[in-house]
């Protein structure tokens, strides 16, 4: 019997995972909430400027998107993934059951908040969030733009996050002002 491989995406994975998949399933993640929790000095900010990107903060629950993974692609997707979500090594690399749509539970991949990495950032008021999210740029382009892909990208799979979209009121308040 061979051995099911799924990962768990909760914020950019959701809507440009980048790898091949078999399947993918809406998912909960329980215990974990998404957060703007990672200082980001590679992506979406530098070492001078950093700004935000979600991790898994310890409490609560997260909907996203769990990915089955052919076996013989694994090796590929995982190499993938540690280069794309580890560039600082943030995260912690966990295996977590999420229940999918339908009602079963799985083992997946999944990326946790490195809470002792000097880029954890906590728990940041919005106002200080807000902050570093609309004056920061990386690689992989503005902070903002991030923010504006998970909203509309939660949206669209029927996820109401309140504290993410208050998250962006503020922040387009404060690009709109400079």
């Amino acid at each position: 019997m061979s051995v099911e491989r799924w990962v768990f995406g909760y914020g950019s994975l959701m809507w440009r995972p980048g790898f091949e998949f078999v399947e993918r399933r809406p998912a909960t993640l329980y215990g974990r909430r998404r957060a703007f929790c990672i200082y980001s000095v590679h992506h979406r900010g530098t070492y001078e400027r950093p700004g935000l990107v979600l991790g898994l903060a310890p409490g609560g629950a997260t909907r996203g998107a769990a990915y089955r993974i052919a076996e013989a692609a694994w090796p590929e997707v995982y190499a993938y993934l540690r280069e794309r979500e580890q560039p600082t090594e943030t995260y912690v690399e966990a295996s977590r059951p999420v229940r999918l749509a339908g009602g079963r539970d799985v083992e997946t991949l999944v990326f946790l908040s490195d809470t002792a990495h000097p880029q954890w950032a906590g728990a940041l008021s919005l106002e200080r969030q807000a902050e570093l999210i609309s004056g920061a740029t990386g690689l992989s382009g503005p902070n903002i733009d991030y923010l504006r892909d998970l909203v509309a990208h939660l949206a669209a799979e029927g996820v109401r996050d309140a504290g993410m979209e208050s998250l962006l009121a503020r922040v387009e308040a404060i690009v709109a002002q400079e």
